[in-house]
């Protein structure tokens, strides 16, 4: 099995939103804001390449929308799902899987792109990824979730007949080497894939942890939807991700792929930090 990084890019949120209630003059530090309390995040996904199967977890939020959308945005870089897949041989045709943790517009929007009137896959040798909890949560949002699940970005899969809905039980199998955990503090049945992968394992961590500081555990993000929730999700996760030496992979940390966690007098700390290929050479 191999493991690639591929970044889709980079955009803004504003970092109250992202940092919950934790003071500006702590997450400052951490991630500095523009003069408009925006602070820029990756979307960083992750490849999976099996031998038989090519794995895209996550992708973006592509560039179908229009400049309304983008100017709350701020799309910024030159990195590109296109790029990302090319800098290590691969392209958008190789891939047979894509895994979405969530239908989030920067999670999921890379997944669909233009052509001419079309709405189409971008990636149309593959099949889609999400389940079916979370799939009827995308078609019927929440008043505060509606704005992320963008119509453009999920019915194609649909119509596509690319669909596919994961059905295994928490902790469970997918695939030989990758496990399932749910958690549905961000939002329902969000799907966080643990990569077994020599003699360690990956967690990719979507948004339950989106960033190193978010390691903390009254860092949570106020876009949850149960902040509680993902407390709980933390603690048991990020206990057994320091309990077994696992490896944290963050997709929207703007300078940090991953890290590895220890407990010191009880309380989780980061241990160090990495890029996935000083590891997984």
């Amino acid at each position: 099995m191999k493991l690639f990084t591929v970044n889709a890019g980079h955009f803004k949120l504003d970092g109250g939103a992202m940092f919950g209630v934790v003071p500006k003059s702590m997450w400052h530090k951490a991630n500095p804001a523009d003069d408009n309390n925006m602070c820029s995040w990756a979307m960083r996904c992750l490849l999976v390449d099996t031998g038989d199967r090519r794995i895209l977890i996550d992708n973006g939020m592509g560039d179908k929308q229009d400049a309304k959308f983008f100017s709350h945005y701020f799309p910024h870089g030159t990195d590109t799902i296109h790029g990302g897949l090319a800098a290590h041989g691969y392209s958008e045709d190789d891939i047979t899987d894509v895994f979405l943790t969530h239908l989030h517009f920067d999670h999921c929007g890379g997944g669909i792109r233009r052509e001419g009137d079309q709405l189409v896959p971008t990636f149309k040798n593959a099949r889609y990824c999400t389940n079916k909890a979370h799939w009827d949560s995308a078609l019927n949002p929440n008043e505060r979730e509606r704005a992320s699940f963008l119509k453009e970005n999920i019915q194609p899969m649909m119509e596509s007949g690319k669909l596919h809905f994961v059905d295994v039980a928490e902790g469970a199998e997918w695939i030989p080497g990758i496990r399932i955990h749910y958690v549905s503090g961000h939002t329902d049945a969000m799907m966080l894939p643990l990569v077994a992968h020599n003699d360690t394992s990956v967690l990719f961590c979507a948004d339950l942890v989106p960033s190193v500081p978010h390691v903390s555990m009254p860092w949570v993000m106020a876009y949850d939807m149960r902040p509680l929730e993902t407390l709980k999700e933390k603690h048991r996760l990020l206990g057994a991700a320091a309990a077994q030496n696992w490896t944290l992979f963050f997709e929207h940390d703007p300078k940090n792929e991953c890290c590895t966690l220890q407990q010191i007098d009880g309380r989780i700390r980061v241990k160090e930090i990495f890029k996935l290929s000083e590891q997984v050479v």
